[in-house]
C-alpha cells in the first residue's frame, strides 16, 4: 500500500508492531490500549492496572527524527498511519502526546540503565522521548493465528488443566525433555511458548521450532502439546518478565505456568526455610505458578536427577547450561547424547552446516555398517550413525 511521506505517519519496528498486536488480541488484558500520560504515570508508580499486577506502563514512543516531527505536530483526533519495514501495517487515532523520560522507563524495565547490557543498549536505541496514546488497529496475522491454534487445541482436548512453558530450546536438551514429561503428567494440554526474540543471537528460530517438533512427534503424545511462537519483545525483559509471562499465559487460556527455580528473573529469597518469590505479591493474576527444580546428569546415578533427590555432590553433576552446548554446536561438534538427543543435534548440525562433507556417501559407506544395502544418506542420518559409533563400548 502506498503512502505519502508528507502525511501523518509513525515508523515502528517489528518489535513495537508485535507488542501492539499482543494487546490488540487481548493477550495482556486488562491492558487493552495505549496508555495516556496520567494513566501511564499511575501504573509506573503503583505497579498495578485495574487491580492487576503490571510492572510498567504500556506506551508507544518510537525514536527517530521523522517520528519526533510527527509527534510534535499531530493533535487530538488526527489519524496517524503506522509504517513498519516500509509497508503500512495499521493506524492510530490520536488521543494525546506526552513527553517521557527514556532512562527512567529503561530502569523500570531492567532495573539498570547500564548500556553494557545488550538488551538495555538495544532498547535505548529505539525508545524516543515522546509517546502517543489513542485507539489503534494493526495487521499482524501471526499472533491471531497463534491465539486460534491454542483455543482450538483446548477445545479439541476438552482441556481443563492447561500448563504453559516459556522455552528457548537453544538448543533443546534432555532437561527440557524431562520438564515436558513432568508437565504432561499433570495437565490435559501443554502449551509451549517457543521464544522468538528480535535479535539474531543463538540458533535460528525455524531450526529450534523444527527440532522441538521432531522431538514431540517422535517421543511425546503430540496431541496433548501445542507449540506457538512467543515474540518476546522488550516489554518481557528485565526482572519483571515473569509477571508478564504469567499474564500472557493466563490470557491464552492456561491455568498453570511452569517456571524453573533457576530462572534469571525469579528473584527468590530464603526466609525461615521457605522460598518467597515475586509471585507472592501477584496473586491477582489468577494462574498457578509451578516451580521446577533444576535437573542435572549425575555420573554416579547415571541418569537425570534434581539436586534435591541426588545424594552425590556437585562434582558428580553435569549441568544443562545452554552456553557450552551452543559453543559445541556453533563449532560443528555434536554434543553427547546425555545432553542433547541425537535426533535433535543431528538435525541442528545438518541445518547449520549444509553440504559440510565432500563425498558424504563415500565417507558414510567407509565408516558405517550398511547391512549390504547401498542407499544415499543425508547429513542428518550420517550424524546419527556417527553418534552411535561414539556410544559403542566394546573398545573403551
Amino acid at each position: 500500500m502506498s503512502y505519502s511521506r508528507k502525511s501523518n505517519a509513525l515508523y515502528i519496528d517489528k518489535e513495537a508492531l508485535s507488542s501492539l498486536a499482543l494487546v490488540q488480541e487481548g493477550l495482556l488484558t486488562p491492558v487493552e490500549s495505549l496508555m495516556g500520560e496520567k494513566e501511564a504515570q499511575e501504573v509506573d508508580n503503583t505497579k498495578k492496572y485495574k487491580d492487576i499486577p503490571m510492572p510498567y506502563s504500556f506506551i508507544l514512543a518510537p525514536k527517530g527524527k521523522r517520528n519526533q516531527e510527527t509527534l510534535l505536530n499531530i493533535k487530538r483526533g488526527d489519524r496517524v498511519t503506522l509504517i513498519s519495514q516500509g509497508r503500512e501495517v495499521g493506524y492510530l487515532i490520536v488521543d494525546e502526546t506526552f513527553k517521557i523520560d527514556p532512562l527512567k522507563r529503561i530502569f523500570q524495565i531492567y532495573g539498570t540503565t547500564d548500556t553494557s547490557f545488550p538488551a538495555v543498549n538495544r532498547t535505548m536505541k529505539r525508545l524516543g522521548e515522546w509517546a502517543v496514546s489513542g485507539k489503534y488497529e494493526v495487521n499482524y496475522p501471526e499472533i491471531h493465528a497463534s491465539v486460534h491454534k491454542v483455543s482450538k487445541a483446548i477445545e479439541e482436548n476438552s482441556a481443563k488443566k492447561v500448563s504453559a512453558m516459556m522455552l528457548g530450546a537453544n538448543p533443546l536438551n534432555r532437561a527440557h525433555e524431562r520438564i515436558m514429561r513432568h508437565a504432561l503428567d499433570n495437565c490435559d494440554l501443554l502449551v509451549i511458548f517457543l521464544m522468538k526474540p528480535f535479535t539474531e543471537e543463538g540458533i535460528d528460530f525455524n531450526i529450534r521450532q523444527e527440532s522441538l517438533c521432531i522431538f514431540i512427534e517422535q517421543f511425546l503424545p503430540h496431541n496433548k502439546i501445542v507449540v506457538v511462537p512467543f515474540e518476546n519483545s522488550y516489554i518481557f525483559s528485565g526482572y519483571n518478565e515473569l509477571i508478564l509471562d504469567a499474564l500472557f499465559a493466563k490470557n491464552y487460556g492456561c491455568t498453570k505456568l511452569i517456571v524453573g527455580r533457576n530462572h534469571r528473573a525469579l528473584g527468590a529469597i530464603y526466609s525461615e526455610n521457605e522460598m518467597n518469590t515475586i509471585f507472592d505479591n501477584f496473586k491477582d493474576i489468577n494462574i498457578k505458578i509451578s516451580l521446577v527444580n533444576e535437573y542435572v546428569y549425575c555420573d554416579v546415578c547415571k541418569t537425570l536427577v534434581n539436586q534435591n533427590t541426588c545424594p552425590h555432590g556437585q562434582h558428580h553433576h553435569i549441568h544443562y547450561h545452554h552456553k557450552p552446548l551452543m559453543k559445541l554446536i556453533q563449532n560443528g561438534i555434536i554434543p553427547p547424547t546425555i545432553l542433547v538427543r541425537k535426533e535433535i543435534s543431528s538435525y541442528i548440525l545438518a541445518s547449520l552446516f549444509p553440504n559440510r562433507f565432500k563425498n558424504l556417501q563415500e565417507t558414510y559407506d567407509m565408516l558405517i555398517p550398511s547391512g549390504g544395502l547401498l542407499e544415499e544418506k543425508s547429513e542428518k542420518e550420517f550424524y546419527i550413525k556417527l553418534i552411535e559409533l561414539y556410544q559403542t563400548s566394546g573398545l573403551t
